[in-house]
């Protein structure tokens, strides 16, 4: 999968595809509501519930909707990091450092050269005829669990682009969860104010480099710069846009799936089974919330035979868009700091976000033990959803569980390495974040905060070192034998 990224999802599909197990495709008929989840479940990695593991992309051919017609649904593109760093033509440790620099040399976004180059067919107006999967009985309905939308502030006039999860509450409305104080967020104040509905176009079915900048955090890529100049930057070549049909707004040119629409002032009332949610990435339930915005869909327009692309809440392939951008964010704080370290590493287990694996090269004095504790708080701090920091030497290998946790039992004492940080910022989608849990903290969403230093004392060094297996050196070669004295 080396060279240039793939332009959009098809032309990731087909780099996978030669490559033994890392693409399936299910052709049998499956129900939109519980197939798809039920089918893929075995594959979607923890935190999913187990027994399951980091598998292949999986393409379900054939998945059936509440009506209409069956169409392609693909789960698990990004489900192992491997695979998702390799889409992008690089290693794990070095998409962290391909994120950093494009985010320091843009390239924005282009009007499509040829807009006939992209023929798209318009839907019925009709969000229950698509293959949007249901995952569980709980679930309040259908939900776009991958929908990227693209908006424009209408004060600062700068794009965004980021993924939410929207409910489809009928045949044209959804409703939308916002993280408070975020871009689209504050674009959608911004319309507002100004009395106006914020037009929105919401993709399903990009490209790596495109998805991959939209779930950076804040703090890699903050208001100003455009998700869309990342991506760019990211794959090589810059995102071609289109005008959408029925509302003021652009979308990606080589989207499978383009949903038109408003973002309203009216609210969705609470639901009347009492749960407006779906699994959540850190393997819990998603917590209610009653009166969401309202997007009024205008129009739905898709790609020949078009592929809806998915995730699954709880698992690998979430963790991993949210953690490589969490990593690159993480790199270049501890580089402003002036104490870079080898390699950041976002646990898939902490959702990409909540853990963060530090590894330090080899200490150049004691100081050095000072330096590695007060990194890994400066982390914490600076990261509110951070909220376990492990820190291990060179010689540990950061993407292996086991040698993660060899590091724990064999480098680290509890009453020695540990720092606690008590009652801060948090996540309130970690439910052991609440009063009802510790007493010591001072309202739900705070927590307290570990660094586990599992590095060598520098002036204990000596007695840490991990023999290595010698290896043998190849075989003299044989001189021609002397011929036979006649």
């Amino acid at each position: 999968m080396a060279g240039r990224a793939p332009t959009d999802l098809r032309h990731a599909l087909a780099c996978l595809d030669p490559l033994p197990g890392e693409l399936v495709r299910v052709t049998e008929e499956l129900p939109a509501r519980f197939g798809v989840s039920a089918r893929y479940a075995r594959w979607a990695g923890a935190p999913a519930a187990p027994p399951t593991g980091p598998g292949p992309a999986v393409l379900f051919d054939r998945v059936r909707p509440e009506h209409g017609p069956t169409r392609a649904v693909l789960m698990g593109l990004y489900g192992t990091r491997r695979r998702a760093a390799g889409l992008l033509g690089c290693t794990p440790a070095e998409l962290p450092h391909r994120l950093l620099a494009a985010v320091r040399s843009p390239h924005p976004p282009v009007p499509a050269v040829d807009p006939a180059g992209w023929p798209r067919e318009e839907l019925p107006l009709d969000l229950t005829a698509l293959p949007v999967p249901v995952l569980t009985d709980e679930d309040a309905g259908p939900y776009l669990t991958l929908g990227a939308v693209l908006a424009t502030d209408p004060e600062t006039g700068v794009r965004n682009l980021s993924v939410h999860r929207m409910c489809v509450q009928g045949p044209d409305t959804l409703t939308i969860w916002m993280v408070p104080g975020r871009d689209l967020e504050l674009a959608y104040r911004a319309a507002l104010r100004r009395g106006a509905p914020l037009p929105v176009a919401i993709h399903l079915g990009l490209g790596p480099a495109v998805l991959l900048s939209s779930c950076c955090p804040t703090a890699l890529v903050p208001p100003g710069i455009d998700e869309l100049a990342v991506a760019g930057a990211l794959a090589g070549q810059p995102v071609e846009l289109l005008r959408c049909r029925t509302v003021d707004a652009e979308f990606i040119a080589n989207a499978e799936y383009v949903i038109e629409g408003e973002l309203l002032a009216e609210t969705a009332p609470e639901s009347p089974h009492g749960v407006v949610a779906t699994p959540e990435f850190l393997g819990y339930q998603g917590r209610a919330h009653p009166s969401l915005p309202l997007v009024r869909v205008t129009a739905i327009t898709a790609r020949d035979r078009p592929i809806l692309q998915a995730v699954s809440g709880p698992g690998h392939e979430q963790s991993v868009l949210l953690g490589f951008g969490m990593e690159a964010a993480v790199l270049d704080l501890l580089a402003r700091r002036g104490t870079p370290v080898r390699a950041a590493h976002c646990h898939t287990a902490g959702g990409g976000q909540l853990m963060v694996v530090l590894q330090w090269p080899a200490k150049c004095g004691p100081e050095d033990d000072g330096t590695v504790r007060a990194a890994a708080e400066a982390v914490l701090t600076q990261f509110r959803m951070a909220k376990l920091v492990l820190c291990v030497d060179e010689d540990v290998d950061v993407e292996s569980d086991q040698d993660l946790w060899w590091a724990m039992v064999t480098r680290f004492q509890a009453d020695l390495d540990m720092v606690v940080l008590p009652d801060r910022e948090g996540f309130a989608l970690d439910p052991s974040q609440h009063t009802g849990y510790s007493r010591a903290v001072s309202a739900d969403g705070r927590t307290a905060k570990a660094v586990f230093d599992c590095t060598v004392p520098y002036a204990q060094r000596a007695r840490f070192r991990r023999p290595r297996f010698t290896e043998l050196s190849p075989p003299a070669p044989r001189r021609p034998a002397a011929p036979l004295p006649r």
